[in-house]
């Protein structure tokens, strides 16, 4: 059964009516130390995976550890035979614990006559997976996997944030192998949450339509942390509800997103339609995001810290 590995990973509180994703406190960290290529200067450089506290000194691929259901942007690329790591999310001190900081920067990989690329890469932390080693920058979404198994229908997603923009008119789009171009609006920080109803047809191809959405976008800094903050979820098709927004609708194109299949392969999830408003989901999809935009697309600077993030009934 596919995503059988994540199950049903919650905490639940000593409120019965709030429930932590499991780790969602962000006080436990896997730090990973891995030692780029000697044609790259051959620096250690720090990792920071969401799961039970360890520390790697090793150049191991990563997969979830200890029943994580989390996945972060940082991660480890084999680009022509050169070992290469982006951090874009970052364990922070806060109080007697840690939160996430996600921040949007450009990553630069240069060799002579080999690969000379800069990359802008957002920070992002979400419930799925990477497949370890990256070996290019195309079809970004086909190396992660987005979901976990969930079959409940809660009323809203709770969490402290906090945010700062980088105070640019427009955003960069920079893919490493093409020139930079502008595009048009303000980098924002988002969340996105989406609660599916999946099928797998005899192929292995993935299908699911949506039962509950969840996306906000950040569009001012906050100076200071805002504590318990709750961001309700409809149900059913939104389309006409007050509020609705067109990057609140269905998933497709570019946005698509992977998950793992029944035979073990990370294949596109087409989502085809809304689901009935009382209909129990299968999955969320879970992101927070520093750049709102997609790959490769943002403003340097942008940064999102969120702690303790759990599910309200």
């Amino acid at each position: 059964m596919y995503g059988a590995a994540f199950c049903l990973l919650l905490a639940t509180t000593a409120h019965a009516q709030e429930e932590y994703i499991r780790y969602g406190n962000f006080d436990s960290w896997i730090v990973r130390n891995i030692k780029e290529s000697g044609i790259i200067g051959g620096k250690t450089k720090t990792l920071y995976e969401v799961g039970p506290s360890a520390t790697w000194n090793n150049n191991n691929v990563y997969k979830n550890q200890g029943g994580s259901p989390w996945a972060t942007s940082n991660v480890m690329a084999k680009v022509c035979g050169i070992t290469k790591t982006n951090t874009s999310v970052y364990r922070e001190k806060r109080g007697d614990g840690y939160c996430v900081r996600l921040e949007t920067h450009i990553e630069k990989c240069k060799v002579m006559g080999i690969v000379n690329i800069k990359v802008l890469a957002a920070g992002s932390v979400w419930l799925g997976s990477v497949l370890e080693p990256i070996t290019s920058t195309s079809s970004p979404m086909s190396k992660l996997s987005a979901g976990m198994p969930f079959t409940k229908r809660p009323k809203a997603l709770k969490l402290d944030y906090k945010v700062k923009l980088s105070g640019e008119p427009d955003r960069i789009r920079e893919t490493g192998f093409s020139r930079v171009t502008k595009v048009a609006g303000m980098d924002m920080p988002d969340i996105i949450c989406v609660l599916q109803k999946r099928w797998e047809d005899e192929k292995g191809n993935l299908y699911a339509k949506r039962v509950g959405t969840m996306v906000h976008r950040f569009n001012k800094s906050t100076g200071d942390w805002v504590n318990n903050a709750e961001f309700p979820i409809q149900y059913g098709d939104i389309t006409h509800k007050s509020g609705f927004q067109s990057y609140m609708g269905l998933i497709d194109g570019d946005d698509t997103k992977y998950a793992i299949n029944s035979k073990g392969k990370n294949v596109a999830i087409k989502e085809v339609g809304w689901a009935d408003a009382d209909e129990t989901p299968t999955h969320m999809v879970l992101q927070f995001d520093s750049s709102h935009g997609g790959a490769y697309v943002g403003s340097i600077g942008n940064t999102f810290w969120i702690d303790n993030v759990r599910i309200v009934y």
